[in-house]
């Protein structure tokens, strides 16, 4: 269990069992054929699997595919996506009804592309891909602790266990994905892949992605140790052979059905995982690009992904919980990502994939426009959920723009608030959902990823 101190949970590797499970997709790596009955998914999640087959959106959609890159611990926004020149001029007073001084941020924000969106000095690559992004400037939500704050980002609830965002999405529009499960996981907490009460079918599959690691370490026994693929081909294949037998006997059976397309997909997995995770297939050129740090090989990893149909793709970018040392720390956060991110966008456009994809970037709150005592290089920010930003590009976004004002501080909503459910609603929004219909029934109710709130926010809407 994640601690209450600030930090990241970094998950265990998950085994390919574990990883089959998730999904509601059990199957063994020993011989096939004596692993079946362990491993049938049960009749609850059989029922479903014909829903994981792509669908239409109700309504019209403009993305097909999300990456959502969380950057856990909280960034501060002063310092990155919303530029405070006044904070300057008021270094000097101490800030009514806060604790300690204000503290300007050292970064100069630069206007950028040719719509003058403001980015700060800390992500000179970004501000090259600034008119495909959209800041929102005014997000808010009540509760800055790490924790309930982050499970309210991922879920729309603090509390209670409740369906991830891309669980919800899954459950909306299946997945193109014929050979990888339709909701990857690149690390993270477990409350950004939760299924909650939706069938497991729709829950996240975890990895342990690392540049370089051969795919059977990322999902482990990915492949069996006791037999070969061409002896599992000819044991699926005789499995299939008597339940096609069984259901010439039936008029039909679609949980039979779901199970042995159960078990193509887990076979298949063994060749199509080990493809979209060998990033050393890119060119030289691709990866450099990217960078060739974790970060950067989680989102040409992530690209990859979507690329072969894979419905949401979460990417843990976590470290941003600064009280100290914001100088230097912020930057190195920023460099980190400053590069992947801008490479993401601009490969995804140059494949023609921005346009259906839409990315993601931010974190469960912002931080305070004081530090405590004096300004210094050792100097930091708190915790404040009460403002903060995130950006967001492609997938039908209006790029080279910001939405939404703080006060001349930062500490406060201004103008165009917008809370995590309505964050939420806009993203179903560009994925085709009236955020108010996509429900479930459960214990008599029928719930949705916004509960009881939200609207949409249609001007950043292209």
């Amino acid at each position: 269990m994640k601690d209450s101190s600030c930090g990241n949970y970094v998950p265990t590797p998950n085994s390919r069992r574990e990883f089959l499970r998730q999904t509601g997709l059990g199957m063994g790596t020993l011989a096939f054929g004596t692993m079946v009955a362990d491993y049938l998914v049960t009749d609850a999640q059989a029922e479903v699997m014909a829903n994981l087959k792509p669908r239409k959106a109700p309504l019209a959609a403009k993305a097909k595919h999300v990456i959502h890159i969380f950057a856990g611990g909280a960034p501060s926004h002063l310092d990155t996506f919303d530029p405070k020149p006044k904070m300057k001029e008021l270094a000097d007073m101490s800030a009514a009804g806060m604790n300690g001084v204000l503290f300007p941020t050292p970064f100069e924000f630069k206007k950028s592309g040719k719509s003058g969106l403001e980015i700060s000095e800390i992500f000179p690559k970004l501000q090259g891909v600034a008119d495909e992004m959209c800041v929102i400037r005014s997000l808010h939500q009540g509760i800055p602790a790490h924790g309930p704050a982050a499970k309210l980002m991922h879920t729309g609830s603090a509390i209670l266990s409740k369906p991830s965002l891309g669980s919800w999405v899954l459950y909306g529009l299946g997945t193109e994905s014929q050979d990888l499960p339709g909701f990857v996981s690149l690390g993270g907490s477990s409350d950004a892949r939760a299924s909650a009460f939706l069938p497991s079918l729709y829950q996240g599959a975890n990895t342990s992605f690392r540049p370089g690691a051969p795919a059977n370490k990322i999902i482990a026994n990915l492949q069996s140790e006791f037999t070969t693929q061409d002896a599992q081909r000819k044991q699926l294949d005789l499995v299939r052979q008597l339940n096609e037998r069984h259901m010439q006997t039936v008029q039909k059976d679609e949980q039979l059905e779901a199970r042995i397309e159960s078990f193509e997909l887990a076979f298949r997995m063994q060749t199509a995982a080990t493809d979209a995770f060998d990033i050393s297939k890119e060119s030289e050129k691709t990866r450099e690009m990217y960078g060739k740090t974790d970060l950067g090989a989680k989102l040409l990893c992530a690209r990859r992904l979507v690329e072969r149909g894979v419905r949401f793709v979460q990417v843990d970018a976590g470290g941003w919980d600064h009280h100290t040392n914001l100088f230097t720390s912020i930057a190195g956060k920023a460099e980190a990502i400053d590069g992947p991110a801008a490479a993401l966008i601009a490969d995804l456009k140059q494949r023609g994939l921005l346009d259906q994809t839409l990315i993601i970037w931010g974190g469960e709150f912002g931080r305070t426009p004081t530090t405590a005592g004096r300004v210094n290089q050792a100097s930091g920010r708190d915790h404040h959920s009460k403002a903060f930003c995130c950006w967001m590009a492609g997938g039908g976004v209006k790029g080279g723009m910001h939405y939404g004002e703080t006060d001349e501080i930062g500490s406060q909503v201004a103008a165009d608030g917008v809370d995590v459910h309505d964050l939420h609603a806009t993203i179903l929004r560009l994925l085709g959902f009236d955020h108010t219909k996509l429900t479930y029934r459960y214990n008599g109710r029928d719930f949705r990823l916004t509960d009881n709130f939200g609207k949409a926010v249609e001007k950043i809407i292209a």
